[in-house]
C-alpha cells in the first residue's frame, strides 16, 4: 500500500478553516478528519479538540504522544503520533495547521500538501467577532498577526472562502484531487 497524505490546513483565524475541513471530510469520506490536542479550556467550542491542562500537555510531549507541535496565540497545539502511522498506511489526513510548524511537519510526513485557505479583512474580522472567544483586542490582535510564510518547497493549493461554504469545498476537492462521495 502506498503512503496517504498530511493535508495541513491553514489560513489566519476567522478564514473558516474548521467549516470548510467539517465538509470536506463530509463530502469525501475518505479523509480523516484529525482531533487536536490544545490547551484550551473545553467550553470554548469551535473545533472538535482533546482540551489538555499545560501539565497533561508537557506529558503528552515527554510521552512521545505527538508527531508534530507547536505555540500559537498563548496556547499550545499537538497532532497526535497516530496520525503520522494512518499517513504511513495510505490515509489521507485532514488536519487544522500552522504555518510556523509546516517545516517541522515536512520533515515527518512522507507527503505533505498545504491547504492554504484566504478570506477578506472584512470577512475575517466580522467571523472573529460573531464566534465570540476573544475580546475586542484579541481579535484585532489576530488580525494584526501576519503568518509565518509557506515553505517553497511544499505543494499548496489556496482556496479564497468569502462567498458560499460549498462553493470553497468544491474549489477544495478539485483543487486536492479527492473523490466525492455521491449520495
Amino acid at each position: 500500500m502506498s503512503a496517504g497524505r498530511l493535508i495541513a490546513v491553514v489560513g489566519p483565524s476567522g478564514v473558516g478553516k474548521d467549516s470548510v475541513m467539517r465538509v470536506l471530510a463530509s463530502r469525501a469520506p475518505a479523509l480523516q478528519l484529525v482531533r487536536r490536542c490544545i490547551t484550551r479550556a473545553p467550553e470554548l467550542g469551535g473545533e472538535d479538540y482533546t482540551p489538555l491542562t499545560a501539565a497533561e500537555f508537557d506529558a503528552a510531549v515527554a510521552g512521545g504522544e505527538f508527531c508534530v507541535h507547536w505555540g500559537a496565540h498563548d496556547l499550545r497545539y499537538g497532532i497526535p503520533a497516530q496520525v503520522l502511522r494512518d499517513v504511513q498506511s495510505g490515509a489521507d489526513c485532514l488536519v487544522n495547521f500552522s504555518r510556523g510548524a509546516l517545516g517541522a511537519a515536512a520533515e515527518i510526513f512522507p507527503a505533505i500538501t498545504v491547504l492554504n485557505i484566504t478570506a477578506s479583512p472584512e470577512t475575517l474580522a466580522a467571523r472573529l467577532a460573531a464566534r465570540g472567544r476573544e475580546s475586542g483586542a484579541a481579535v484585532q490582535k489576530r488580525l494584526a498577526r501576519v503568518g509565518a510564510p509557506i515553505p517553497d518547497a511544499l505543494p499548496q493549493v489556496t482556496i479564497a472562502n468569502d462567498g458560499a461554504l460549498e462553493d470553497t469545498v468544491t474549489a477544495a476537492l478539485r483543487a486536492l484531487s479527492l473523490s466525492e462521495t455521491v449520495s
